[in-house]
């Protein structure tokens, strides 16, 4: 697996393209992947277990969702599938990560409710009411905390984020150290040797 999949900006791999099936809460969907990008070959089996445990919002949730993270889109093409009333921003380092959820979400007839953004195009004053992320475990301890420091204090009040993450690539650490820094962490689910974290701001 090289380092394409996770931090290239521009990924130097050629770009070979193909499609993925596969179904959430009895809603099948078929999505562009390409190489140079994260499991491009099949859903990911955290994306999976993240998809299958966390709590998706209902048909009436409105409100602006983030998919930190987000690869050629499953999470922020689900979410807004699952949510038609809620904004959906998709955000990535990968440029071609990002070409491939612009076009997954125009082909699903979501382009108007996904939007899709390097970190730093993300305006300062958006908060959101869910943050979902199947976060880069593979660019270290350090860079995957800085993530959570940069992104998590972005949830609005009463907000609620869902990670999954590998347990043995620091899920359980990562736990710890939320706590540690102030977060409400609850693990959901442990499936498949992935950690299904919910994470809200403490309430007095």
């Amino acid at each position: 697996m090289s380092a394409d999949h996770y931090f290239s900006a521009e990924p130097t791999t050629p770009d070979r393209r193909g499609e993925i099936e596969f179904s959430v809460a009895g809603r099948g969907y078929r999505l562009a992947v390409a190489s140079g990008i994260f499991s491009a070959g099949r859903l990911d089996p955290g994306t999976a277990v993240l998809l299958r445990k966390g709590d998706l919002p209902v048909a009436d949730a409105g409100g602006t969702f983030l998919d930190l993270g987000c690869g050629y889109g499953p999470i922020a093409c689900v979410l807004a599938s699952e949510a038609p009333g809620a904004t959906v921003y998709a955000v990535d380092v990968n440029a071609r990560a990002r070409e491939l959820t612009a076009l997954n979400a125009e082909t699903l007839g979501l382009a108007g409710r996904v939007r899709v953004a390097e970190p730093g195009e993300v305006p300062e004053e958006v908060t959101f009411d869910q943050i979902w992320s199947n976060p880069p475990t593979h660019v270290g301890k350090s860079e995957l905390r800085a993530l959570m420091q940069r992104w998590l204090p972005r949830l609005a009040p009463g907000g609620v984020a869902w990670l999954v993450i590998n347990r043995h690539l620091g899920g359980d650490s990562l736990h710890t150290w939320l706590v540690e820094n102030g977060w409400d962490v609850e693990r959901t689910a442990s499936q498949k040797g992935f950690r299904v974290l919910r994470v809200a701001r403490k309430t007095d």
